[in-house]
């Protein structure tokens, strides 16, 4: 049976998926993609200009199933305690990396090539999220329930120890944690993270002075670098 222009399209996507997660941009060829998607190289061609095309679309297909920011979104909108918002931020990160880990091991082997895209992903797709966290922060620093402190190092020590628990299970243990394992691990790295930054008691009780932070969103110097490549 012959497959349709859209169902051609989604085979070689999901093969390039399968190739560049395993062997990153440089170690894939078309023609690799081309015989796993059982087409012509030909053919692949004339759905994507080039590898390059080949590889953003890929980025764009599998960020556009992610709904990670509409969700961060949402829980900052529900205006819960810190703990359990944060940990549902942990817990969906967590998940979304546990369930599919393709996207990540891509984004690693293009950032170890030092490849144009994976800057271009970094600047549309990643920088928003962290952008949306240290915001969050932002107001809660000036609302007095978390210490003075740098809105986005806050934001990207929360996402980074997320993060790191995740790429040391993935790369040397190889071991998917369950659903309630995910749960206890979330609390658990909140909880961290939430002792550096609730003030103490004092502060609380309005004893001692709370600093507003005088943070504006602005040039990061990861931000920075990243823009000037």
């Amino acid at each position: 049976m012959r497959l349709s222009a859209p169902d051609r399209r989604k085979k070689l996507l999901t093969a390039a998926l399968e190739l560049f997660s395993r062997q990153g941009y440089r170690g894939t060829t078309t023609r690799e993609i081309a015989r796993r998607a059982g087409v012509s190289e030909a053919l692949l061609f004339r759905h994507f200009p080039s590898k390059e095309d080949l590889y953003w679309s890929v980025l764009d297909e599998q960020c556009a199933m992610r709904t990670g920011r509409q969700k961060l979104d949402a829980l900052f909108r529900a205006d819960q305690d810190d703990a359990p918002t944060f940990a549902a931020i942990a817990e969906d990160i967590l998940t979304r990396n546990f369930s599919d880990s393709r996207l990540y091991r891509l984004l690693l082997f293009s950032a170890l090539e030092d490849h144009e895209l994976s800057h271009r992903f970094f600047r549309r797709y990643i920088w928003d999220y962290y952008t949306g966290v240290a915001e969050h922060i932002r107001r809660r620093i000036a609302a007095g329930a978390f210490r003075d402190a740098d809105p986005m190092l806050a934001a990207r020590c929360f996402i980074g120890m997320v993060l790191h628990y995740f790429l040391v299970e993935e790369l040397f243990r190889g071991r998917r944690p369950s659903a309630s394992e995910i749960k206890r691990l979330s609390q658990a790295i909140t909880a961290t993270w939430l002792a550096g930054m609730v003030p103490s008691p004092a502060v609380l009780d309005n004893k001692l002075p709370v600093q507003p932070s005088n943070w504006q969103p602005g040039p990061d110097p990861l931000k920075a670098e990243m823009t000037a490549r």
